[in-house]
């Protein structure tokens, strides 16, 4: 099967189905995530602060939700009651102070609960980064994502954390903020990060491994490093990106001067990305994200077909949806690549 002829939602029913919770279920990932699930088979709870966020989602009726903060210890307990894989998928990315202490108290409050209630696995979705004892060290955001990880990874509970890079689909912050530089931009002066090496992935590929951390087999507690199959430079995925659009071809000329504060705040003038969330993903462009071993393809295996390309993720994140007469996908037609009714205004304008 060619990549072209792949379904959109390529997960099939399991022959195990499992209680599992969603955490973050209004974010990027969460929201994709839920009806994948759903397809696949599971039974699925959401925790939520607010039922009414999750009202148009066309599977509200298929999920049990749970209103309530997951900062506060009672409201786990109740989500985590009779689960048996949680998926974590809470962070910091607001641009406020503190967020290391805060991420760090959520996962261990966290990571206790589900122990506490006898919760099978933990699944979290991390970033993709190089040693930690590398020159220079890790940006403080993606450092936080690691401690996270191994917070959750010491919590008594096995959790399966799976690291990516630039995640491919329409309403991904990254993708936003690559489609709106490459718009914005015909001529660009670029951070010298433009020239690092980042292998990206597909959000259809991401969820497959999601869905497979679920059901897989054993009880392993690490990380498992994900991509697709394409090693690219940030300048690379700009040039790409244009002539995908039919864009004429975008001058890139890289300076030393832009440090990654003073391109944060660069990114968020010329594009609408919110200056919280441009301040992480550049300071996680600093390094070079690639994988280092490939082993969850040896558990799970391999997507459907294979791992998009570069092109093909991005032909499926700029494809047309049908839409109804109030402008929304089509019950059953969205590609979790394309927009949705959970993604911020910004995103795709």
């Amino acid at each position: 099967m060619t990549h072209e002829t792949m379904p959109q939602m390529p997960h099939t029913p399991s022959d195990q189905p499992v209680r599992v919770l969603v955490t973050g279920a209004t974010g990027y990932i969460g929201s994709r995530l839920v009806p994948a699930l759903l397809e696949a088979g599971h039974d699925v709870r959401v925790l939520t602060r607010s039922r009414d966020k999750l009202a148009e989602r066309s599977w509200i009726d298929r999920v049990d939700v749970v209103e309530g903060d997951a900062t506060r210890r009672r409201d786990l307990d109740t989500a985590l009651d009779g689960i048996e894989v949680a998926y974590y998928l809470l962070h910091s990315m607001d641009g406020g102070g503190d967020f290391e202490e805060r991420d760090r108290e959520l996962a261990r409050q966290f990571g206790l609960a589900a122990q506490a209630a006898g919760v099978r696995r933990i699944v979290y979705l991390s970033g993709l980064h190089p040693d930690q004892n590398a020159k220079g060290g890790l940006s403080s955001h993606l450092a936080s994502r690691v401690e996270v990880g191994d917070l959750l990874m010491a919590s008594g509970v096995p959790t399966v954390v799976l690291q990516a890079a630039i995640i491919l689909g329409s309403g991904s912050a990254s993708f936003e903020m690559l489609r709106h530089l490459t718009h914005n931009l015909p001529v660009m002066l670029t951070p010298k990060w433009v020239e690092n090496r980042i292998q990206p992935i597909a959000i259809r590929d991401v969820l497959h491994y999601l869905v497979g951390a679920a059901t897989m087999p054993g009880d392993p507690n690490r990380t498992f490093d994900i991509g697709g199959p394409e090693v690219l430079t940030y300048r690379d995925m700009i040039r790409r990106f244009a002539a995908l659009n039919g864009w004429r071809p975008r001058p890139i000329v890289s300076v030393p001067v832009l440090t990654p504060r003073l391109a944060s705040m660069w990114v968020s003038v010329v594009t609408p990305v919110p200056a919280g969330i441009a301040k992480p993903l550049v300071g996680s462009l600093v390094h070079e994200v690639v994988t280092q071993e490939n082993d969850i393809d040896d558990v799970i295996g391999p997507p459907p077909g294979g791992a998009l390309t570069y092109d093909e993720a991005v032909r499926s994140a700029l494809g047309d949806t049908p839409r109804d007469d109030r402008g929304r996908p089509e019950p059953g037609t969205v590609d979790p690549a394309q927009l949705t009714a959970a993604d911020p205004d910004w995103a795709g304008r």
